[in-house]
C-alpha cells in the first residue's frame, strides 16, 4: 500500500510514531533490529525527575503496538535497500531467522528453562547471561523465544519440551518488499565504548562499571533482583563515585558534544541509592551539571538535600590498591586535592550514533553531522525533516535526547508523514 509509512527502529520514538499514525487509520511498517521492540528505555529501571517506572509507560505502549490492527511489526529485520521518491518509497527488509515457528510458539519458556547453555546477556549489559534460546526482556514484543544458531549445541532437549513443537532446526532468512508514501528513521543510538578511555579500569577492575551495567542491577527484573552490589564481593557498596562525561565533551576521543541525559541519570541513580541504601555515601564527580528541562533544577536540588556529594572535578585516573579502587581529584571549585577510595566507580557513559544509522543514511541519501548523527533540514525550525522530502528523523538520530524530547519527535514525525500519505491518496485518486 502506498497509503502506508514505514518507521524504522522501534524504541520509545518509533513507538509512538507508530501508535500515533496507526491511529489516524494509517497502516505502519515497524522495522526493528531486535527481537523486541523497545529499544534502550526497556532497559532502565526508573525515569527521572518523577523517578516513574521505565516499564511501566513503555510496557502499554509496546502492548498496543503488538495488538494494533494497523501496524505490521517486523522484528529482527535490518533493511537492505530504499528506493523511490515521496509518496512511493520501496523498500526491502531481511528478516533474519528466529529458528521459531512463530505460529506456534507461545512464549511459555519451557525450553528456556531447559537450556543448559549460557552465554552473554547483551539486554543485561554482561551483569546477567541467557541461554542459548531466549527471551530477548521479560515483558519481550512479540512473546517469542529466538534460538540463538551461533551457541545452541543441538542437544535438543529445547525440542523434546516444546508442547507446540514450535522449535525449528533450520530456518532462512526471508527477504520482503513494502511500498510506502514516507519513511520515519528512529533507529536510536549506541553507547560509548567506555575501553576507549583506559585509564578509567573499565575491565580491568571489576568495581568498575557503566551507568548502563547500574540501571541493570538497580532493575527488580535484572540479574540482581534490584540489589546494588559490588562484582569483586558481592557485598552492598558503603561508598559509590560517579564519574561523568565518560565520552561526552571530550575532543581527545573525537566526543565534543553533551551527551544530555548523563547528568541526570546519574542523579537519579544517585538519589535511588540513597532511597535503599542511606548509609551509602555517594559522590558524583562532574564538568558541570546540566539540569536544563522542566523540574530538572529542582531533582538536581532534591538530591543535595539528600546527601549527594557535588564534586566539582573529574579523576585523571582510577587506580587500584591495597585499600581497593582509588583515585585522585581536584576540587577546582576549593583547588583542594583530594583521595577517593569507593567501593564501587559508575561511569556515566555518552551517547554515540546509532551503528547502523551511517548505512540507512546512505540509501536515504540524507546528509550526517561531523558527530554521526543525523543532519536535520533546519534544526531550528523543522528538526524532525530532512534535506529528501518524504524522510523524517526522530529521537536520538540528530542528537543526544531525553525521553520527552525523544517522544515529542516521534509525534512530530509521524504527523509529517500522515501529510505525505494524504497527498499521495489525492494524487492517486
Amino acid at each position: 500500500m502506498v497509503g502506508s509509512v514505514a518507521v524504522i527502529g522501534a524504541g520509545v520514538a518509533g513507538i509512538q510514531a507508530a501508535l500515533d499514525l496507526a491511529n489516524h487509520e494509517i497502516l505502519v511498517h515497524l522495522i526493528e533490529r531486535e527481537p523486541s521492540i523497545g529499544g534502550h528505555m526497556a532497559q532502565l529501571d526508573k525515569t527521572f525527575p518523577t523517578n516513574d517506572c521505565a516499564m511501566c509507560i513503555l510496557s502499554p505502549k509496546m502492548a498496543d503496538v503488538a495488538r494494533h490492527p494497523m501496524i505490521q511489526l517486523h522484528t529482527f529485520s535490518t533493511v537492505e535497500n530504499i528506493e523511490g521518491e515521496v509518496g512511493n518509497f520501496t523498500l526491502t527488509i531481511r528478516k533474519m531467522p528466529r529458528f521459531i515457528d512463530e505460529s506456534l510458539c507461545n512464549g511459555c519458556g519451557d525450553c528456556i528453562q531447559i537450556c543448559p547453555v549460557e552465554v552473554y546477556n547483551r539486554f543485561d549489559a554482561g551483569i546477567g547471561v541467557r541461554k542459548a534460546i531466549y527471551k530477548s526482556q521479560p515483558q519481550a514484543i512479540p512473546d517469542l523465544v529466538v534460538k540463538d544458531a551461533e551457541h545452541c549445541i543441538e542437544c535438543g532437549l529445547c525440542y523434546d519440551i516444546c508442547g507446540t513443537d514450535a522449535i525449528l532446526k533450520e530456518q532462512k532468512e526471508r527477504v520482503i518488499e513494502v511500498k510506502v508514501a514516507a519513511v520515519i528513521v528512529a533507529v536510536g543510538y549506541t553507547l560509548f565504548d567506555t575501553c576507549k578511555k583506559s585509564q578509567f579500569g573499565y575491565l580491568r577492575f571489576s568495581d568498575v562499571i557503566t551507568s548502563l551495567e547500574l540501571e541493570r542491577m538497580m532493575n527488580a527484573s535484572g540479574p540482581t533482583g534490584g540489589e546494588l552490589r559490588r562484582l569483586s564481593t558481592g557485598q552492598t557498596p558503603r561508598s559509590v563515585v560517579f564519574i561523568q562525561c565518560v565520552g561526552s565533551r571530550d575532543i581527545t576521543v573525537e566526543r565534543p558534544y553533551c551527551s544530555c541525559v548523563c547528568c541526570m541519570a546519574a542523579i537519579k541513580n544517585a538519589i535511588q541509592i540513597l532511597e535503599k541504601y542511606p548509609e551509602t555515601e555517594v559522590t558524583i564527580c562532574y564538568q558541570d551539571i546540566r539540569a536544563y528541562g522542566k523540574g530538572y533544577e529542582e531533582y538536581y536540588k532534591r538530591a543535595e538535600a539528600m546527601g549527594v556529594h557535588f564534586l566539582r572535578g573529574i579523576p585523571g585516573a582510577v587506580d587500584q590498591d591495597d585499600m581497593g579502587v582509588s583515585m585522585q581529584v581536584e576540587n577546582t571549585e576549593t583547588k583542594e586535592m583530594l583521595s577517593l577510595h569507593p567501593d564501587l566507580v559508575i561511569l556515566s557513559v555518552g551517547i554515540d550514533p546509532a551503528p547502523d544509522l551511517s548505512k540507512i543514511a546512505e540509501l536515504l541519501g540524507i546528509p550526517l553531522e561531523e558527530t554521526g548523527f543525523a543532519r536535520a533540514a533546519n534544526d531550528a525550525v523543522a528538526p524532525v525533516l530532512t534535506v529528501k522530502p518524504g524522510i523524517y528523523i526522530a529521537g536520538t538520530v540528530s542528537a543526544p535526547k531525553d525521553i520527552p524530547d525523544t517522544v515529542a519527535m516521534g509525534e512530530a514525525a509521524a504527523m509529517k508523514a500522515f501529510r505525505d500519505v494524504l497527498a499521495a491518496e489525492v494524487k492517486n485518486s
